[in-house]
């Protein structure tokens, strides 16, 4: 699904998407034309300008990611800011493209991120990351920034050893629900089982006590 007030440039999109072999089920203008279409289609992934008129792309795709957190959100914007990528990722953003990426280079992105991938502009990411810090600090910042706050509630609880029917108890959601914010959390963090993750909470101070 696209998401932009920018009609032309949508449809633009639209056709370059159908070219790569990728179905497109909706093209929106409005935060809340997106909330709406993305619960009525289902789409896989979701290309979000930032800039909409009223709500932002960013609030949009957080209350998306919120009702399907299988959905893979990228922004797709003119803003070049290293800080708005950090809020993307924040809330759970699976991509942050440019409008001036390249054709071959937007179609890897797609890709990837459909791969289940984290794509980043390396300059942008660069800007973001450079610290005193070693680069290792620096490569876990970016992995544990990607996790939304959601997920890390469900990465918690796994950390104390919760159960999946007991965190979609506590949580009020579906197992199911559960299980797809397991699946995230393990491509996020690039680990393949629940203990690792749970190991990797504790080792970076993503586990909190409760209470």
């Amino acid at each position: 699904m696209i998401v932009d007030d920018q009609r032309l440039f949508a449809e633009a999109i639209r056709l370059t998407l159908g070219t790569m072999g990728l179905e497109v089920v909706g093209v929106e203008g409005t935060a809340e034309g997106a909330v709406r279409a993305a619960r009525e289609h289902r789409p896989d992934v979701v290309l979000m300008d930032l800039g909409l008129p009223g709500q932002s792309g960013i609030d949009a795709g957080e209350r998306i990611l919120e009702e399907r957190p299988e959905t893979k959100v990228i922004a797709l914007t003119a803003l070049a800011d290293a800080q708005m990528v950090k809020e993307a990722l924040r809330c759970g953003f699976a991509g942050y493209i440019t409008k001036e990426t390249e054709p071959d280079r937007f179609e890897r992105a797609i890709r990837s991120v459909a791969d289940g991938q984290v794509v980043v502009p390396m300059t942008l990411g660069r800007k973001l990351f450079r610290t005193s810090r070693t680069r290792v600090r620096s490569h876990e910042e970016l992995i544990a920034s990607q996790l939304t706050a959601r997920e890390r509630e469900v990465l918690s609880l796994l950390a104390e050893g919760v159960s999946s029917r007991r965190i979609a108890e506590e949580l009020h959601v579906s197992p199911n629900t559960v299980r797809t914010h397991v699946q995230n959390i393990l491509a996020k963090l690039q680990v393949h089982s629940r203990l690792e993750a749970a190991a990797f909470a504790a080792q970076h101070g993503l586990a909190r006590s409760r209470g």
